[in-house]
């Protein structure tokens, strides 16, 4: 006879067989008498080699977060604890992923552009508030994407917020008392002295609002109406900031009103002109549209490749080596080299190495100034994209001898610093930059 014994747990779910064998009689060549039954345990779906191993651990792994007898256990509209847990932990890796990424990507952009980022901190905070409201109304696969988004722009909010506010500390610092400032801030965070005011009116504005606020649509307006002003008093706060630092945008500013107009703008100036959210590089004409675009202290190769095509297998230009040669003596006594490809419309800038702050603003000067006058020409009939490498060579240097042939520009940088502009901080370069090195060998 077979004993045959199942194991189940409270749910009724088979966990193990135990198969009880008889004893069979001993061969007459053996001297040990009878051989005892033998009991086997069986495992329901049982197989064998390392498929049989991983499916027993990920089931032990399973059940440390289910409960017992799962899914009978349970009703069916039961929340799982390890869903909300697998929930918590994507949410927290894409955020810190993001993170990463952003920091790596725009982390050099921040300093220059401290302003936008400013306010991109609300805008990524309130937009992360609308999904995470919008997430109960949709199923699981889309809510569980929103959520994570959400995750997402409070991390770039996180990395913008905390990476531009220690810019706008050093700004406002304008003693060189950027530790005393700091300390000062934490001071009144610790003692929550505007912190508590505030929180408390809007804990009470809150408990008003919420008291007359009942259906959806209201519900929603109210928070649309919030979000709204709270976007539009951050924007006017962070316009309000009059930075002294040079970026690209307040670069084009102060120059192209100085080359066309011999006037100077102060920092309170650019800050009513310029905009919030700029697209990074273009050149602008005294805050018209776009003409054009522009590059600084990125590889060498990006200017090569604007003097003529590459060849496809070898990378090399043809005739690169006279025109290089060309540019380079043209700018022998600059710490820069400039070209504008007129036919792509961008310009490119390659700092040498030790290149200052002043001499950034030179070529970036200089760069704005040739593409003003690429565009002038176009404006006329003229075709500057077919011209050769020499007339256009010629262009650049005009434009260089008439920005430093007088003192011209020595007069521009005195009448800025005057103005208030700091011109010992280089806040041009958005990614991180190389320099070049200029040597020429000779053959023995």
């Amino acid at each position: 006879m077979v004993l045959r014994i199942d194991e189940r747990d409270e749910a009724g779910t088979l966990k193990a067989t135990y198969v009880a064998s008889p004893s069979s009689p001993q061969p007459e060549n053996n001297s040990k008498g009878p051989r005892d039954g033998r009991i086997d345990v069986l495992y329901p779906e049982q197989k064998t080699g390392r498929n049989s191993n991983s499916s027993l651990w990920t089931k032990r792994l399973l059940g440390m977060f289910l409960p017992a007898g799962y899914p009978h256990s349970v009703t069916e509209d039961y929340t799982c604890p390890t869903n909300a847990l697998l929930l918590s932990i994507l949410q927290e890796s894409t955020g810190r992923v993001a993170t990463i990424l952003f920091a790596d990507r725009l982390g050099t952009a921040v300093e220059p552009e401290c302003k936008m980022y400013r306010l991109a901190a609300d805008v990524f905070n309130d937009a992360a508030m609308l999904l995470d409201c919008l997430s109960p109304a949709l199923p699981r696969g889309p809510r569980v994407l929103l959520l994570s988004s959400s995750s997402v722009l409070r991390a770039l909010c996180g990395v913008a917020a905390g990476s531009s506010k220690a810019s706008l500390s050093a700004h406002f610092a304008k003693w060189g008392n950027l530790g005393e400032l700091n300390a000062r801030l934490i001071r009144r965070q610790k003692d929550s002295s505007q912190e508590t005011v505030i929180s408390l009116l809007g804990m009470l504005t809150g408990s008003v609002v919420v008291s007359y606020v009942s259906s959806p649509l209201a519900t929603w307006s109210f928070l649309i109406l919030l979000l709204s002003v709270h976007l539009a008093m951050n924007r006017a706060a962070v316009r309000a900031v009059q930075m002294r630092t040079l970026n690209r945008q307040r670069a084009n500013l102060v120059f192209s009103t100085f080359l066309d107009q011999n006037k100077v703008l102060t920092p309170k100036e650019v800050s009513l002109q310029e905009r919030i959210f700029e697209w990074d590089g273009v050149l602008r004409w005294r805050g018209s549209n776009a003409f054009a675009a522009a590059t600084i202290g990125r590889p060498l190769r990006y200017l090569l490749a604007a003097l003529a095509p590459a060849h496809e297998m070898t990378g090399s230009i043809r005739d690169g080596e006279a025109k290089v040669m060309r540019i380079i003596h043209l700018y022998s006594q600059e710490e820069f080299l400039v070209w504008y490809d007129a036919r792509q419309q961008v310009g490119h800038i390659t700092l040498k190495e030790g290149a200052g702050s002043k001499s950034q603003l030179k070529a970036w000067a200089l760069l704005l100034w040739i593409a003003h006058r690429h565009r002038t020409y176009r404006a006329g009939g003229a075709d500057a994209t077919s011209a050769g490498f020499e007339p256009r060579l010629d262009l650049h240097r005009t434009a260089l001898q008439e920005l430093t042939s007088t003192s011209r520009w020595l007069e521009c940088m005195h009448r800025m610093q005057m103005a208030g502009w700091n011109l010992d901080t280089a806040s041009l370069e958005t990614t991180p930059g190389s320099r070049v090195h200029v040597q020429a060998e000779t053959d023995d």
